[in-house]
């Protein structure tokens, strides 16, 4: 114990311990620099896929009409150059164009040209107009692309008064693949010559013109146009009655009475679907499907290639689908190429609400919704005649809007429901900003025509058109459909009747 009292004991370093703590040290820090260096690229990558977004959108608001003009081929500038003969203000959209083919012709703007004064038909003269139309049925360029055949696809487009949106979707389906093979009908409200002119100047399929009889420009004075002893919209019931206007009993299920400019809509969409269907001699033996265009509508160069083969593929996947459906109402589309991380976001609206990756290969399947899958859809004739059937429900129920009368006849009268397959990438889109439900300061803008130009070359060039095969979606949930109540706006009861009148049989 002595010697023990004399010795310093100095404790030794737990150097295997400390080794342990330096090491974690290191590897700590040596983890927070890679994430610090990991987050910086990140932050440079997504600068780097923006800025491609900012000039990508900026070559896309590019709407000058040289701009469209050269995303189209020279040989189809003559459906987008006017040659109106009053120069209206609906043909407006390419007079820079028609200016520049006259000073490359050695005309200066000073140049008078005389075309003599243009009078259009009067009234009486359009009604004579109409019924030839409508009794002759012409089939133009039948003598070129040969009779249809009754499974080729038929394209009614409703046609109003907007030429100049219409001279785009005679463009795009100009250039899609199988045209020749199809028929467009043309199914009018409103007789303009300069319409009539372009329509007939289409030499790339078989073309039919139809007009529907009972339009507000043929019955300017009279029911079904606007009545002088018609009841004001807003007017009471009680104040109606005392008035006895036309239809004091029966206003709306919101209290107001007809207006002739929003019923029009309804019932030509319901009298061209029974005149393709049930009354056209061309159409007497169709079995194919027929797709609804309207006026304002492009489509892409393989929307009938993709029509085809989800019409061969509705047997394995989705046996439920009597509707085929090429559109859809979306702000924004994100294109994604198959072989590169590159990013195209092409925005539809001033404020970007929704991102969605789009495979054009894939399709979806749900019950047709009137609001999202009206655009570009197609059905064949075995739909029609069970839609047919229910004319009474689409004829009665008080709404203005044919698509909304569509769905409640799905609801409440159908056995097979309407259910559509979808396409995730759209082929069909919509170009117009003005129209019945909107009215822009400028409704000759260019700006989403050159925007769907621009998707299109980009889907093009990174090979997403024409896909080699088609792709179930997994389905997303959705709520039960609710049955809705209507917008009011047919409360008429010569609304009702004449509807009804025009599933009578006249072939």
């Amino acid at each position: 114990m002595s010697k023990m009292r004399g010795r310093i004991l100095i404790p030794l370093p737990n150097t295997g311990a400390m080794g342990r703590k330096r090491n974690n040290f290191y590897m700590r820090s040596i983890f927070i620099l890679a994430l610090l260096l990991f987050g910086l690229l990140q932050y440079h990558s997504f600068n780097y896929l923006d800025s491609r977004d900012t000039m990508l959108g900026e070559a896309v608001t590019n709407d000058s009409v040289d701009a469209i003009l050269s995303m189209v081929p020279a040989t189809l500038h003559k459906y987008l150059t006017p040659h109106s003969r009053n120069q209206s203000s609906g043909s407006a959209l390419l007079l820079n164009a028609s200016a520049a083919a006259l000073a490359g012709a050695g005309l200066n703007s000073a140049t008078t040209i005389s075309f003599g004064i243009y009078r259009p038909p009067n009234i009486t003269e359009i009604r004579r107009q109409i019924v030839k139309y409508n009794e002759m049925q012409m089939v133009l360029n039948e003598d070129t692309f040969g009779p249809l055949q009754n499974d080729s696809v038929i394209i009614v487009i409703q046609v109003h008064t907007r030429i100049s949106y219409l001279r785009h979707l005679i463009v795009s389906l100009a250039q899609a693949r199988d045209i020749s093979k199809s028929l467009l009908v043309f199914s009018h409200d409103y007789y303009d010559d300069d319409i009539n002119d372009l329509v007939q100047q289409i030499d790339f399929c078989k073309v039919l013109q139809i007009f529907y009889p009972y339009s507000i420009q043929t019955h300017p004075n009279e029911y079904p146009g606007v009545d002088p002893n018609d009841c004001p919209r807003n007017i009471k019931k009680e104040q109606a009655i005392i008035s006895s206007c036309n239809n004091a009993l029966y206003p709306d299920l919101y209290g107001h009475y007809r207006e002739a400019k929003f019923t029009q809509t309804k019932h030509h969409w319901w009298w061209k679907a029974n005149r393709v269907f049930n009354e056209l001699e061309v159409t007497r033996f169709h079995t194919g499907p027929v797709l609804f265009l309207e006026e304002d509508h492009y489509v892409a160069e393989d929307f009938l290639y993709l029509l085809a083969m989800m019409q061969q593929r509705t047997q394995d996947l989705c046996p439920q689908c009597n509707i085929l459906s090429l559109g859809t109402y979306l702000k924004t589309f994100n294109y994604y190429t198959y072989h590169s991380k590159l990013r195209v976001r092409v925005r539809f609206a001033k404020i970007e609400t929704q991102s969605i990756r789009y495979d054009f290969r894939k399709v979806e399947a749900m019950p047709w919704i009137s609001s999202k899958h009206n655009m570009g859809f197609a059905f064949n004739r075995t739909t029609w005649m069970s839609i047919r059937r229910c004319a009474r429900h689409f004829c009665s129920y008080d709404d203005y809007n044919w698509d909304w009368s569509l769905q409640h006849v799905s609801q409440q009268c159908l056995q097979r429901k309407l259910h559509a397959m979808i396409v995730k990438g759209p082929r069909v889109f919509h170009i117009g900003e003005c129209g019945v439900h909107h009215k822009n300061k400028n409704c000759e803008s260019n700006q989403v025509i050159s925007k769907v130009q621009h998707v299109l070359r980009i889907a093009r060039k990174s090979h997403q058109l024409f896909p080699r095969s088609l792709v179930m979606a997994v389905p997303s949930l959705m709520k039960k459909s609710k049955l809705r109540k209507g917008n009011g706006g047919w409360g008429d009861l010569r609304d009702h009747e004449l509807c009804l009148n025009m599933t009578l049989p006249t072939r």
